[in-house]
This record gives structure tokens, C-alpha cells and sequence, in this order.
């Protein structure tokens, strides 16, 4: 409990709470993955159906993208009040670079996958949603093992994603029109 001491006091004295402090402080505990979305943190482990499918999607990504593009469980800051992601799946551009904190910049992600959980779930659908679109990535994937649909957002404009598609597993994410340049099958997605 020293450490959550330390912390609150150190926010107290200049009562500004950042990202860097918040991630300091978790990252001292014994936690699965950790993300801060819009301040609030949350630790979930990976449930089976979730991980299956996250192994599915960076196995087919993998056709185009180098291994050294396709991140896990990174944190990347985005647009809005205390946004640090850890997105199930990132893809960066060719020649991405991080920035003075060792962080990859968002400016260069082009592809976002979560994959929902149930106690995080809310969080793909609402609060995550509006920072990925404010940074302008591309295209940003959410897979539903519950529902067994997917939902596709691209076209990012002022803060929203202008392009909305949602089938359901078995049907083909078409992203040939997007700069990912892929078709995605999703006839082996397990349902949770």
C-alpha cells in the first residue's frame, strides 16, 4: 500500500493525475493487462474464445505485415482525457517510429482490433470508440465472441467513424478498400 501512498500524494502535490503516473502505478502490481480508458482502469485476463480469435486475426494479418508491425496488449495514448489503450490488436505503418517516452504514436496506427470481453466489453463499444476515430485510425475491428458478429468501423472524420458494417462470423471482413488491403475470414471465430 506504500506504493498507492506514494502515488496519490505525488498527484495531490501538483494535482494533476497524468497517464505516466497511472501506468507507474499499476505496472508495480502483479496484474494481467492493464489499460486506462478515459482515467478509469481495468485488468482483465484473456478468456479462450478471446484469444482464439485475437491468434486468428494476427495469423491472417501476418499475409501482408511483418511480424514487427503487429502489436499485442501496447499501450498507445490516444486523443482525450487519459486514453492509454492496450488494444488487443494494433497495426502500425511501415516505418512507425516511437515517440520521446518509448511510446508508439497513434498518428501511425492503421488498424485496431478488440476482441470483447464481458467485463471490459462496454468500453470497445462506447469510450474507446470516439479516441480511436479522433486519431484518425483507419479502420477499427470489434469482434463480439457473445453475439458472434463482428462490427467494422472506417472512414474516420471529425471524431467519428463515417463507415459502419456489422455481419456476423462466417461472413468475410472486406477490407481490400482500406489501407490493410485484406480480406479477413471469420469462419473459425469461436463464440463465448
Amino acid at each position: 500500500m506504500i506504493a498507492l501512498a506514494d502515488r496519490i500524494e505525488m498527484a495531490d502535490s501538483n494535482g494533476e493525475l497524468t497517464l505516466d503516473m497511472m501506468f507507474e502505478w499499476v505496472e508495480t502490481m502483479p496484474v494481467p493487462r492493464v489499460e486506462i480508458v478515459g482515467g478509469h482502469i481495468f485488468m482483465a485476463p484473456q478468456q479462450d474464445a478471446h484469444w482464439d480469435i485475437i491468434a486468428n486475426i494476427v495469423e491472417q494479418l501476418r499475409a501482408k505485415y511483418p511480424r514487427k508491425r503487429v502489436k499485442s496488449d501496447v499501450r498507445v495514448d490516444y486523443p482525450g482525457h487519459l486514453n492509454g489503450f492496450a488494444s488487443d490488436i494494433t497495426v502500425m505503418a511501415e516505418g512507425s517510429a516511437k515517440n520521446d517516452k518509448g511510446l508508439w504514436r497513434y498518428q501511425d496506427v492503421e488498424f485496431v482490433a478488440e476482441v470483447i470481453s464481458r467485463k471490459t466489453g462496454a468500453n470497445d463499444y462506447g469510450p474507446k470508440k470516439d479516441p480511436y476515430a479522433a486519431a484518425g485510425v483507419p479502420v477499427y475491428l470489434i469482434v463480439d465472441p457473445y453475439t458472434g458478429r463482428w462490427h467494422l468501423h472506417t472512414k474516420p472524420k471529425d471524431g467519428e467513424h463515417r463507415g459502419e458494417l456489422s455481419p456476423d462470423f462466417g461472413d468475410e471482413i472486406d477490407l481490400t478498400g482500406t489501407v490493410v488491403g485484406l480480406v479477413l475470414e471469420t469462419g473459425e471465430f469461436p463464440r463465448d
